[in-house]
């Protein structure tokens, strides 16, 4: 057997065999291999469409595609929520393309038009290669991107029938110009939205407003189309696909893709000698880990993609794994991530697909939309954040049907930890739902502004945007920003444009620029919420592999000078939060404690920053800063106990700050177990005696404005959320607390106080009173 082909179970042997690894592997998942079931074609998609993908080796679609294509040609919203490799793309293009084709007979040669919308620009350009595979040359298929020259532009307006771009471009460049795009809107049939679960949180409610517009402005040319999702798998797709689009929709989940035998193991790097914060045990990094294993699967001639969380991390796995390695193999390992050059990515893909690598380590940019094939291994450093993440990663190896190795390796946080001890919750349990709050009025506010600019809002449009709409409308006449008519239209007031007031991908506050002081040029970008922490003066700040130094953060011009340097230490902001309640929309009693759901003011100021030694994360000293306190209204879940619960709990008054503030830390580093967000999208306060409820409690809030639903979502799993957390905590073999348990690597207050075994007993007597279900 080729050693490209060796069984799964035999590369994981020799992966736990070799350097004494055995105590490292926390789980072994058998996932059996899965038959294709086929369907016919469907009478509706035209014979050209069929001969052409029959060339590409599809001589009869999955089931699930052709139950797609129906579903599309009837004129449902659908949403297709299968795995890796099935085949989601043929399901939506084959009536797409099929309908185009019938529209090139008509007298202006664009008798139908269909709109594609990707998260990425390089996804958009390989579904505009499959397009052109698929159909003949008269359905003139076109990319609408920043990228696209403006020559160009105005040929995609007037002839394209496939136009294939972004949200922000659809936001930016297509509503607000939709004049001159009315003969496209007229005959616009399909939108496509792929990858749509990657549209959560603030970024996918900004994503549902701006495909509220976009119906509302086919509605004004007489159009209807029907929306074509597709997703990694996903909870209750069809009402993720409805908060999306507002239309209902259906969902097509059962795969009948064929799939390999899939063994899936859990790993954990060791403890090293190292210590971190107040003593705690440090865990060899999981990038560190997976550049050895990608070593050894190298070495073994086994095909290889190595998931990690950002592009640095991709550089340095495969520089490590490049370094362990003689010549002859080490020139067949790369990197892969975004910020590529396009030729540079395509070099890459077809070098995997052919054999001449063996080894990538890639960022995300290689989850979505790169179809690549014959991997026999897939190694993620660190949990990806979701389940559904998590499959479509593993699901890149063992595509053609033969069997696949995935391996996850624990980073030292809560979450990983717990989830390579408790394989349960990746195996046993659906994927995430898609979390998304298109009525969030900070998110619909500006959408209403852009709306009325494009066309004046009547009072049919208030369904359209949702139930929040007809109390905002006053709002924004007030700040001067729309103007009601004696007809009752709303119109836009302002000179400037309304769209550009919104940021899709951002949180409110215009973005601080990151300079280099010598030369002028700009770095980077960093939204105005994390400006505080992350580029304060004096901050250490990693830049494509580079350390500078912030050398000033001017507030009122939102910039950040840096310098190079090259520390020997790394900097930690240090700061305050006051939260008060504003409202209290839902309350559960647990028993003698109660949990909450409502609206918070949050008041966080950033006064110091400490400097910790690299090596050892030793603190070096702290410098004290003079910023303005930031205030953030939003969304919260909190609980509260008693005096009485805290004597069964055996929790005197003096332990309770560190009981509580341990809790917090891990339910945080937890939650997004429930909801389809990262630990970075939310805070939290303990507090011993809050005002507002006179009572101890624990708040965990949505870090952005007016919330995200992240925290609402914890509400609703509220029982099966906190359990893993005390069971994470009290799992951790560490004594008195670590980064695996209830440390925080975004604590500001140094992750002190803690009190470890405090959290346990606290998290029991609240669970005690949880409701029976």
């Amino acid at each position: 057997m080729p050693p490209s082909h060796r069984l799964p179970e035999a590369l994981l042997d020799t992966l736990v065999a070799s350097r004494g690894r055995s105590d490292r592997l926390t789980h072994t998942e058998h996932l059996p291999a899965r038959q294709a079931r086929y369907a016919p074609w469907p009478a509706s998609i035209r014979h050209e469409i069929r001969a052409a993908a029959a060339e590409l080796g599809v001589a009869r679609p999955w089931a699930h595609q052709t139950e797609a294509m129906n579903l599309a040609k009837a004129g449902q919203t659908v949403v297709i929520a299968t795995g890796t490799a099935s085949g989601k793309s043929l399901g939506y293009l084959a009536p797409v393309l099929s309908d185009l084709l019938d529209g090139t007979e008509a007298p202006n040669g664009r008798g139908a038009t269909a709109l594609y919308l990707a998260p990425t620009k390089a996804l958009a350009a390989d579904q505009r290669r499959r397009a052109t595979e698929l159909a003949p040359d008269r359905v003139r298929a076109a990319l609408y991107d920043g990228d696209t020259p403006p020559q160009e532009r105005e040929w995609v307006r007037q002839y394209a029938s496939y136009v294939l771009t972004n949200p922000d471009m659809l936001h930016r460049g297509i509503l607000p110009a939709h004049a001159r795009w009315s003969s496209f809107l007229k005959a616009l049939r399909y939108v496509v939205v792929d990858e749509c679960h990657s549209y959560r949180g603030v970024f996918g409610s900004h994503v549902a407003q701006v495909l509220r517009r976009l119906r509302r402005l086919c509605r004004r040319y007489g159009s209807d189309p029907a929306f074509l999702l597709a997703s990694a798998t996903s909870a209750d797709p069809a009402a993720a696909a409805e908060r999306l689009t507002g239309l209902p929709a259906v969902a097509v989940t059962e795969d009948a893709s064929p799939r390999g035998p899939v063994v899936f193991a859990l790993w954990e790097p060791p403890l090293t000698e190292r210590v971190g914060e107040h003593g705690a045990p440090v865990r060899r990094t999981a990038t560190t880990e997976a550049a050895y294993l990608l070593t050894d699967l190298v070495a073994a001639g086994t095909r290889t993609v190595a998931f990690v969380r950002s592009r640095r991390a991709a550089e340095l796995v495969a520089l490590q794994a490049q370094e362990n390695l003689d010549a002859p193999l080490a020139s067949r390992i790369a990197a892969y991530r975004g910020g590529y050059l396009p030729e540079e990515r395509r070099a890459l893909e077809r070098d995997l697909h052919s054999g001449r690598l063996l080894g990538l380590a890639s960022t995300s940019a290689l989850e979505l939309g790169v179809d690549v094939s014959g991997l026999d291994a897939v190694l993620l450093a660190g949990y990806p954040g979701t389940r559904a993440s998590l499959w479509q990663q593993a699901g890149r190896a063992g595509r053609e049907a033969q069997g696949a190795l995935a391996v996850l390796i624990a980073r030292d946080d809560p979450l990983d930890t717990y989830l390579v001890h408790h394989p349960e919750a990746l195996f046993a349990r659906p994927v995430e739902a898609t979390v998304l709050d298109p009525d969030n009025p900070h998110v619909l506010a500006p959408h209403l502004c852009a709306a009325a600019a494009e066309l004046p809002l009547g009072p049919d449009d208030l369904e359209l945007f949702g139930p929040s709409t007809a109390h905002l409308l006053p709002v924004l006449e007030k700040r001067g920003l729309l103007r009601r008519r004696t007809d009752g239209s709303w119109y836009w007031t302002r000179r400037e444009r309304a769209v550009d007031a919104v940021d899709l991908r951002g949180s409110g506050g215009s973005p601080v620029q990151i300079v280099e002081s010598s030369t002028g040029r700009l770095l980077g970008t960093v939204d105005a919420a994390a400006s505080h922490t992350t580029v304060h003066t004096g901050a250490v700040h990693l830049h494509q592999g580079r350390t500078y130094l912030v050398r000033e953060l001017d507030l009122e011009s939102s910039v950040a000078l840096v310098e190079p340097a090259n520390p020997s230490y790394t900097t930690t902001a240090r700061d305050t939060t006051a939260i008060s309640v504003l409202t209290t929309d839902r309350t559960e009693a647990w028993g003698e404690g109660r949990l909450h759901f409502g609206s918070v003011e949050v008041v966080n100021q950033v006064v110091g920053f400490l400097r910790k030694r690299i090596s050892t994360g030793e603190v070096l000293g702290e410098t004290k800063l003079d910023l303005p306190p930031r205030t953030l209204r939003t969304r919260a879940v909190w609980w509260t106990v008693t005096e009485q619960q805290l004597l069964d709990a055996l929790i005197p008054f003096d332990q309770l700050p560190g009981a509580a503030h341990a809790a917090e830390h891990a339910s945080i580093g937890l939650l997004p177990l429930f909801a389809t967000c990262d630990r970075w999208d939310i805070g939290g306060v303990s507090v011993p005696l809050h005002p507002d409820t006179q009572l101890p409690t624990v708040f965990v809030y949505d870090g952005h404005p007016g919330g995200a639903g992240f925290a609402e979502h914890g509400f609703r799993r509220a029982a099966q959320w906190l359990a893993a957390t005390r069971d994470a905590i009290a799992s951790c073999e560490c004594e008195r607390g670590c980064p695996s348990c209830v440390q925080s690597p975004k604590c500001g207050n140094g992750n002190d106080p803690l009190d470890k075994a405090g959290a346990v007993r606290l998290l029991t007597v609240l669970l005690a009173g949880v409701p029976d279900a």
